[in-house]
């Protein structure tokens, strides 16, 4: 029987087909996060088959295929994040009263169509870019060191407010995390080492929600990802430059 928590996970970070779930509580999102990093590899392999079932043909049109691919089993979740937080960052001027009430407003501004515009670009260079040895496997593993850093920042930045954040963070444990960072890092040392900036690059991303708004939301948290997705990828790129 598959993991009550696993289906909650997949349906809420991809469009992947489950089993139904009619009893949804408030609690499920934050008892799925176990199987966060798990649901990152799986985005992870869906994106380095589609790239290298079509690599061969030419690098871009593989790369092509890889953000398509990448976009579509997420929804664009974490791209509307990044989108959201782009616009609350430019309209806001350091104001965080203003920043939330961007934030909040479901209309996408030019500065969420600048940032989502830029964040595909950037993906899309870096896969045409990525190195044929290592490519595959750390493609399966950015996602899921990118999922990771949603549970550490979760429990190292308090919520901006009363909503995703703090439901989200409320069944992690320090002992889940500490799991999946041996596993991840343990791969990572074997397949690329790159992807152990992750170590960094997570950490930092804590620190910089801490100085800049001493909070975090779920829009937050999707920006965050996608950012950690593009910093692992160029790791990756310079690492076997």
């Amino acid at each position: 029987m598959i993991p009550r928590g696993l289906i909650v996970a997949v349906q809420f970070l991809t469009r992947l087909p489950t089993p139904r779930i009619d009893d949804l509580r408030p609690r499920d999102l934050s008892l799925s996060a176990v199987f966060f990093p798990f649901v990152g590899a799986m985005i992870g392999a869906a994106v380095a088959l589609a790239v290298w079932s079509l690599r061969p043909v030419d690098p871009w049109v593989g790369a092509l295929a890889g953000v398509l691919m990448w976009v579509w089993i997420t929804g664009g979740l974490h791209l509307d994040g990044l989108g959201d937080v782009a616009d609350a960052f430019g309209a806001s001027h350091r104001d965080p009263e203003r920043f939330a009430a961007v934030l909040g407003d479901p209309h996408a501004g030019s500065f969420a169509v600048m940032a989502i515009a830029l964040q595909i670009a950037s993906k899309l260079v870096l896969l045409a870019l990525i190195p044929t040895i290592a490519a595959p496997w750390a493609l399966i593993l950015i996602p899921a060191w990118a999922r990771l850093g949603a549970l550490v920042w979760s429990c190292t930045v308090p919520p901006l407010k009363s909503g995703l954040a703090e439901r989200f963070s409320s069944d992690i444990r320090w002992s889940m995390i500490g799991a999946w960072s041996a596993v991840l890092i343990g791969a990572s040392a074997w397949v690329a080492l790159p992807l152990l900036s992750g170590l960094v690059i997570i950490p930092l991303g804590g620190l910089f929600w801490r100085w800049r708004l001493n909070g975090i939301n779920g829009d937050c948290l999707g920006a965050s990802i996608e950012v950690t997705e593009s910093l692992l990828l160029l790791a990756i790129v310079l690492g076997k430059a």
